[in-house]
């Protein structure tokens, strides 16, 4: 086994559990999908990568991986639970989701299909327990009327041993905000990236904080456009989801990034992964208990990864974020 990095720990809020500061994403992992007409999954998967880059994550101490039952209609969930030979299950932090697939009940979170998904995630991670189990968004129905039965069933999921701690996600952070008094999680999950910090100006950054809740951050290169290596507009296969995100065919908006990468390579020169290191180092300068979820497919993503997880100082964080206002 090759040594570990120094990866950066943080206290994931009252969980009181360690985890890497930049940890591993695993929706591509599904491979392309589709619901409906949309796309909703990510072309460019392979197992036998994605395979190798679980192993190099545990190698280098990124031990919180987070997935959910609708990644490729269990596919992803169903990888991880197969590394459990070459990866102690103990190692890992494992977070799963409950809430795109309505199954035969007509909602998400109708008790019956959050049941029987919660059993078919324990099945296909190959696990006695999910360490973090997450109410997938905030659309509970009607006037909230699947929230209390939700909320039930998560309880008793506890008292089973069946999850350790409860969560809740959205893109929005203002719905996030809205529901959390009712929730009470020990962990919130929001979109948040350079471009896009709804979770700071909906006033969600200092509930957490306020609250001791752990704060996990996805989408934090924006599904890579932020990266800024794309030189012409882009159309990917049937299936990914980027096909939904209007800046890869905005040839302004490229340049731009393109722009901001050679800014970033110029201020963090002689960093390892100096355009990973501004766009996520920025995100965990001002907030305490947090972590950022970046997708790693394969060993190299994992290595840059790893090499990104030091927040910066609040001189470089506020010149990044600059750049992208």
């Amino acid at each position: 086994m090759r040594p570990k990095l120094d990866v950066n720990l943080v206290r994931l809020g009252r969980t009181n559990t360690e985890v890497s500061a930049v940890s591993l994403g695993t929706w591509s992992y599904g491979g392309p999908n589709r619901v409906g007409e949309q796309d909703v999954g990510w072309s460019g998967h392979d197992d036998t990568a994605a395979t190798s880059a679980l192993i190099r994550a545990h190698e280098l101490g990124i031990n919180h991986w987070d997935t959910a039952d609708a990644y490729g209609g269990g596919q992803s969930e169903r990888l991880i639970g197969e590394m459990w030979g070459d990866v102690p299950r103990s190692d890992i932090f494992l977070a799963s989701k409950i809430g795109w697939d309505p199954g035969e009940y007509g909602h998400f979170y109708h008790p019956e299909q959050i049941r029987k998904q919660l059993e078919r995630s324990l099945r296909n991670l190959k696990t006695d327990v999910i360490d973090l189990y997450y109410l997938h968004h905030c659309d509970f129905g009607e006037d909230a009327q699947y929230l209390d039965g939700a909320l039930e069933l998560f309880s008793r999921f506890k008292d089973e041993g069946k999850i350790r701690f409860i969560g809740l996600s959205d893109w929005n952070s203002k719905l996030v905000l809205d529901h959390v008094g009712r929730v009470d999680p020990e962990v919130i999950q929001v979109c948040r990236n350079v471009a896009n910090d709804g979770y700071t100006t909906s006033g969600l950054r200092d509930w957490v904080e306020e609250n001791d809740v752990g704060a996990v951050f996805f989408s934090a290169l924006d599904h890579g456009l932020l990266l800024g290596k794309y030189s012409a507009p882009q159309a990917f296969p049937e299936g990914d989801t980027r096909n939904r995100v209007p800046g890869f065919g905005d040839m302004e908006l490229l340049r731009k990034l393109s722009s901001n990468k050679e800014k970033l390579e110029e201020r963090f020169e002689g960093h390892p992964a100096p355009v990973l290191h501004g766009l996520i180092g920025s995100l965990l300068a001002d907030s305490k208990n947090s972590c950022v979820l970046v997708g790693q497919r394969n060993p190299e993503q994992v290595e840059a990864a790893a090499a990104a997880t030091s927040p910066l100082s609040k001189d470089d964080a506020d010149w990044v974020k600059s750049l992208y206002r």
